[in-house]
């Protein structure tokens, strides 16, 4: 018996730690939400390439002001008459020739376009990172707002089924007072049912937004989506309060955090770079090369490695190459450089315009969420004691199903409305909050 019970104990325990590890994994925390939907987003992903590709680019600008260094070797066989490259005489015979060099060269002067298209590369570079750092925050805002998005939905869903149940209760006891014969008016017992009814679409339509937000979230975490997926609240404090700064502190704060901002600054930057690199390819480049090379015929008597030795030769020049004519190419790419710059600044301007209209309304919208959260607050007290008094009334038949029905309703409206305001204020709250560059991951 006593190893029955120890067995059946160990049963019971394995099966509860089982179901408690599933229901742990079967619930989502805002950060694991955020964690997935960064590592699965593609855009994230191709964002991050493209600032690889910039960081190759950059180093590859840098590289290109040092010295180069090539080497090279061949042998020919030559057939019937030649020259013997030992005496610089035709012979008639077959012999094979090696030849071995090394070169170097270094840029000395290039109009500067060498430097410029560092300072460029690594602007771009800059701009690569603060466009990866952009694509997560928009990653950050979108699951964010999903997510109470849920937690607004769930709320709702909860406060639904409370209604349907305290409608339900109602209903039942009408329909023991309808049998009885007692109830006081005979469309108490319809109009009822039809609040019962209507309290039960309202079940299904918060359900069916709940399941949509849900929907929409997993697709933002791009994997398959799991309808009995629970979402961890958020703490009463974290949904309320006032702001505290003005949108203009808000734009302020904004142009100098917000890394889309940074990017199309950088990238005008860069484009700047550019524009000074291809004027200074119309300037004449200056540069300095030299070689080493040695040679072996088997044309010669003397040994291959004493070959090696005395056909050692050396050269060192100093060129200069001036464009006088190229085609108008060059003259052309400073043109284009000139296009895409202005077109940076443009960009840049657009940018902090759509952000400041953008700010502007996410304040409005955030404001206007709080004020109705604190009138709808004593909205709530207010109809939540009228419905009190109502149903106390209607219990003891002194007041009319259509006036019960009209109380209970303003009481639910308020109740969802205050919902819907708490998380309006906290969305938009974060949608400032990403403005000044505080979701950043």
């Amino acid at each position: 018996m006593i190893r029955f019970l120890k067995y059946l104990f160990t049963v019971l325990f394995i099966i509860v730690t089982c179901l408690a590890k599933a229901q742990q994994g079967n619930l989502y925390t805002l950060q694991q939400c955020l964690d997935i939907a960064i590592n699965n987003n593609l855009n994230v992903k191709q964002t991050g390439l493209t600032m690889f590709t910039d960081s190759i680019a950059y180093k590859q600008s840098k590289e290109n002001i040092i010295p180069y260094l090539t080497g090279g070797a061949a042998r020919v066989l030559n057939q019937g008459r030649g020259v013997n490259p030992i005496t610089n005489t035709y012979i008639s015979q077959s012999f094979t020739n090696d030849s071995y060099g090394l070169n170097a060269g270094v840029t000395l002067f290039n109009g500067l376009a060498l430097q410029n298209n560092i300072k460029q590369a690594s602007l771009s570079y800059q701009a690569g990172k603060m466009d990866l750092q952009s694509a997560k925050d928009q990653v950050t805002v979108n699951i964010i707002t999903n997510y109470l998005s849920i937690l607004d939905a769930q709320e709702t869903l909860a406060q639904t089924k409370s209604a349907l149940a305290v409608s339900k209760e109602t209903l039942d006891r009408l329909e023991i007072l309808e049998k009885q014969g007692n109830n006081k008016a005979a469309s108490d017992i319809y109009d009822q049912r039809g609040l019962y009814a209507n309290n039960q679409v309202s079940v299904v339509t918060a359900q069916n937004s709940l399941n949509a937000a849900k929907l929409s979230l997993f697709q933002l975490m791009n994997i398959s989506c799991n309808p009995s997926a629970e979402f961890q609240s958020l703490s009463p404090a974290e949904l309320l309060g006032e702001y505290g700064i003005s949108p203009d502190e808000v734009y302020a704060t904004a142009l100098q955090q917000l890394p889309v901002v940074k990017s199309a600054m950088l990238k005008r930057q860069s484009a700047e770079k550019y524009l000074k690199a291809e004027k200074g390819l119309l300037y004449p480049t200056l540069s300095l090369g030299g070689g080493l090379n040695t040679n072996y015929s088997s044309a010669s008597s003397q040994a291959y490695f004493d070959q090696f030795k005395n056909n050692y030769a050396t050269d060192l020049a100093l060129n200069l190459s001036i464009p006088i004519f190229t085609n108008h190419v060059r003259k052309n790419n400073v043109a284009l450089a000139k296009i895409s710059l202005l077109n940076t600044q443009y960009v840049e301007e657009n940018i902090k315009i759509v952000l400041k209209q953008n700010v502007e309304q996410a304040y409005y919208n955030m404001t206007s969420a709080y004020k109705r959260y604190q009138a709808l607050q004593d909205a709530v007290k207010a109809y939540t004691e009228s419905f009190r008094i109502s149903k106390i009334r209607f219990d003891s038949g002194v007041l009319t199903s259509v006036d019960y029905t009209i109380s209970k309703n303003q009481m639910d409206a308020a109740n969802l409305n205050l919902i819907s305001a708490r998380y309006d204020y906290f969305i938009y709250s974060k949608v400032l909050d990403y403005y000044q560059g505080k979701l950043s991951l």
